[in-house]
């Protein structure tokens, strides 16, 4: 029964946003315009901006309301990614297919809305904010991976965002920590993210969606920052379900936790960096160059030896984060929301162990968690060494072509197995964002029964995902 009822409400959803219509909508800052995409009544709006540039005095400050415009904005055109490394091809960068290189720049508060239904505020679609990954250093949210139009054609609301990274978005120091009214720095990117979630609270009906109905999902980066904002006090209430990607459950490694060092400490060794570099109070380091601010902890690492700053992440500075994810989910503290989290055969270790115990922790504080593992080996062409060499097997970030149905994307030689595991899973990630639960029989991690969903190909290449135990890699 609870089957046929999801199919009934999708198809309802369907037939309610069938209509092909490009309306002007009126959001914070103007009015907007999309674009078609290639998807059958899939509307895209590229570049918009959910908060003022962070640059000159705003650079290492908290989001700032977005700049109106004048006239209607048609979003057309991705906003600059956040300021990052040259990509060069070979592993990552010839894996996506990035082809010319965006343009990065610190003015990069930009998002992307992939729907059926502009103007219809009625509808109240589920929400998807996807956090893109890359170490909190490098990535932007329009990569081919990430195409959102298969989302959006399963009656999702799909948002993607920049935000700010490396130094410009982790970067503390004893002079910010004292000017900024929380005592609060280093999470810059953090509050971004935090802002993009309220900006979906005050625009997201305009575009079909429900602000209500809103799930976080990231992968790697973007998954420890999912971590991040199901402890941090800031965006509570603003989601209601995510999900955690190739990020652990419960984890004591430094990559993974809020808690590394702390915020002293972290604000100490960028003040020691920043003296060196001359740059000895706000106003110098405000005025530098991009360039400049980018550039001095590579410089100072290869002269002094790798420091903890520069290892970007998220850190407990009482403000934006109060305690590590660990911590928060042990004590009761994190979002009470339904979770999934997961990983793949070939990630940065195993990490079956963490995330079993994170499921039966939800367990015990009444909670629930949907635990999976993404276990197909993806196929070679051959014509690729130096991609292969490597990522082979079911490595960090393969499953992001399947959880978008991305893989028209790629170079790879799927196959249509591949088609059909894709589909499972990004119907599975969209049931998550409807209804709180993934559908095909897919039940929570418990003591009783701590399975994981294995997402793999069988032997013949017929689609075959299943409940059972991880695979070993």
């Amino acid at each position: 029964m609870k089957k046929v009822i999801l199919f009934l409400f999708s198809a309802v959803l369907l037939a309610a946003c069938a209509k092909e219509y490009n309306p002007v909508l009126t959001i914070e800052g103007g009015q907007v315009q999309g674009v078609k995409g290639e998807l059958k009544g899939v509307y895209v709006y590229k570049g918009i901006p959910y908060a003022a540039p962070p640059i000159g005095q705003l650079r290492w400050k908290a989001p700032q309301p977005v700049v109106p415009w004048e006239g209607v904005k048609v979003c057309d055109t991705f906003g600059h990614p956040g300021y990052q490394v040259v990509h060069y091809p070979g592993g990552y960068t010839t894996e996506w297919g990035y082809g010319d290189e965006p343009a990065y720049s610190e003015d990069c508060l930009y998002l992307n809305v992939y729907t059926k239904c502009p103007g219809q505020t009625d509808k109240k679609l589920p929400v998807a904010m996807w956090i893109h990954g890359g170490g909190l250093r490098e990535g932007w949210g329009f990569e081919p991976e990430f195409d959102g139009e298969e989302f959006a054609a399963k009656d999702i609301v799909l948002v993607t965002i920049n935000y700010r990274l490396g130094m410009f978005g982790f970067m503390s120091h004893p002079d910010l920590i004292a000017e900024d009214p929380h005592g609060s720095s280093g999470n810059y990117g953090i509050m971004d993210q935090v802002e993009a979630l309220k900006w979906i609270q005050k625009n997201i009906a305009q575009f079909g969606g429900d602000p209500d109905n809103v799930m976080i999902f990231g992968q790697s980066g973007g998954g420890r920052s999912t971590r991040t904002l199901s402890e941090s006090p800031i965006a509570r209430g603003l989601f209601h379900k995510a999900v955690i990607m190739s990020a652990n459950g419960f984890s004591t490694a430094p990559a993974y936790s809020a808690s590394a060092v702390t915020l002293e400490e972290t604000a100490q060794n960028y003040k020691e960096i920043m003296d060196w570099a001359g740059l000895d109070d706000l106003q110098k380091m405000r005025a530098a160059s991009t360039e400049e601010i980018f550039s001095v902890v590579n410089i100072y690492n290869r002269v002094h030896g790798l420091r903890a700053a520069g290892m970007f992440a998220p850190i407990i500075d009482g403000y934006v984060c109060k305690q590590d994810f660990d911590t928060a989910a042990k004590t009761g503290n994190l979002a009470n929301v339904p979770y999934m989290i997961g990983f793949t055969l070939n990630d940065a270790g195993d990490m079956a162990p963490g995330i079993k115990a994170f499921c039966l922790d939800r367990e015990e504080k009444g909670g629930k968690a949907y635990a999976y593992q993404f276990a197909r080996p993806l196929p070679d062409d051959g014509k690729h060494p130096e991609v292969t060499q490597r990522l082979r097997g079911a490595f960090h970030s393969s499953d992001l072509w399947f959880v978008f149905k991305s893989l028209k994307h790629c170079w790879r030689p799927w196959t249509q197995g591949d088609w059909d595991l894709s589909e499972k899973m990004i119907s599975a990630w969209s049931n998550f964002a409807k209804y709180s639960d993934p559908g095909f029989d897919w039940t929570p991690c418990t003591a009783a029964k701590p399975d994981f969903m294995v997402f793999r190909l069988d032997e013949n290449d017929a689609e075959a995902s299943f409940v059972g135990q991880p695979l070993k890699p």
